[in-house]
């Protein structure tokens, strides 16, 4: 990839350390660990940039007050269990603020042009929160509210949602299931938590078509993943042409993390990044990441740290052309009759 230099920022807080459940794996050491790599790398160049709390007409795009509601009088009580891996504490409700609300700052720098790239280092993470449902971890859709934004107070008619996260953002999916405006992509091992995500959703109503499921065996590496990025995902980038692309980024499909069996390495991680700014770049899309899980503090550091100089500087591992496995081709196929251009291999 050519090497051009971008404007980049790196959102964060404090307060995300807030959310802390005592043996927890979503955990305040996951951003110190990502943060103290970062700082070693000096920051890959990155403006350092401080989130500010949703508001909570930026919520309501996505979530009806009674949730927003909930989870504030949960938090105010003192805290307690949503579900059995969900755990609200009294910081949770301004850490989730806080996560909601600096994704969506990155959407506003990128669409502001103040950044050409950015990532949102936030917990907690979002894409399991259903409209009206806390659950996996998560509580307000970080991502899906960040998209929103785009539409709503940008004016964006094509806002496109990729999600890398071993596990699939089921909120996401279900945000934006009859939708035409985002266009959501989900690669995810299946079956897995939350037990969503099969390759037959395929959105509904005027959203036909505009929800992609890509889900992968377990045990599946960078073949999989990095083919199933760039012959359909970043195919779909080239078709539809969105004006804003975002990342979901989970890095729990690394091969050392311990809530999945995906075997994903820093340099597939890199190539999927790289792969995604080519294809945004190709149609004038800028490009944000909205950090979602990985559990292992070393692979998520090491993912990261492999991602931002894609994302600066357009260095990527020199692998060559990535080939088209199986599961990119039955996509393809799956997908003809809304995407009729996807064509794996002919890029």
């Amino acid at each position: 990839m050519e090497e051009t230099s971008r404007r980049a920022i790196w959102v964060r807080d404090d307060d995300f350390m807030a959310h802390d459940v005592p043996r927890h794996p979503e955990r305040p050491a996951r951003i110190r660990a990502l943060e103290a790599e970062m700082s070693a790398h000096g920051w890959f160049g990155a403006a350092r940039v401080q989130a500010v709390e949703a508001s909570r007409a930026s919520l309501h795009a996505v979530h009806p007050e009674e949730h927003v509601a909930l989870i504030e009088a949960l938090c105010s009580g003192g805290g307690g269990p949503i579900d059995h891996d969900t755990y609200a504490v009294p910081g949770t409700f301004g850490a989730a603020l806080r996560a909601a609300g600096g994704a969506v700052q990155l959407v506003d720098a990128l669409l502001g042009g103040e950044a050409d790239v950015g990532v949102s280092a936030l917990r907690p993470p979002g894409h399991h929160a259903e409209a009206a449902r806390a659950m996996g971890f998560c509580f307000f859709g970080n991502v899906a509210v960040a998209a929103r934004r785009a539409t709503d107070a940008h004016g964006l008619e094509r806002v496109m949602i990729v999600d890398w996260d071993v596990h699939h953002g089921n909120g996401t999916n279900d945000i934006f299931h009859a939708d035409s405006d985002v266009l959501f992509v989900s690669v995810h091992e299946w079956p897995l938590y939350p037990g969503t995500g099969p390759a037959s959703d395929l959105g509904s109503g005027a959203g036909e078509g505009f929800t992609v499921n890509l889900p992968v065996p377990s045990g599946s590496g960078d073949a999989a993943y990095r083919s199933l990025v760039e012959h359909v995902a970043c195919g779909l980038i080239r078709q539809w042409e969105p004006q804003l692309v975002l990342i979901s980024a989970g890095f729990d499909a690394h091969r050392d993390d311990p809530l999945a069996t995906c075997r994903v390495t820093e340099a597939g991680f890199a190539g999927m990044a790289a792969s995604l700014r080519a294809a945004a770049d190709g149609v004038g899309a800028p490009l944000g990441v909205v950090l979602e899980g990985g559990y292992d503090l070393g692979a998520l550091s090491r993912s990261m740290a492999a991602v931002m100089p894609v994302l600066v500087d357009g260095v990527a591992p020199d692998v060559g052309e990535v080939a088209v496995h199986p599961l990119a081709r039955e996509g393809a196929v799956r997908l003809a009759p809304w995407w009729p251009g996807l064509r794996p291999g002919s890029s």
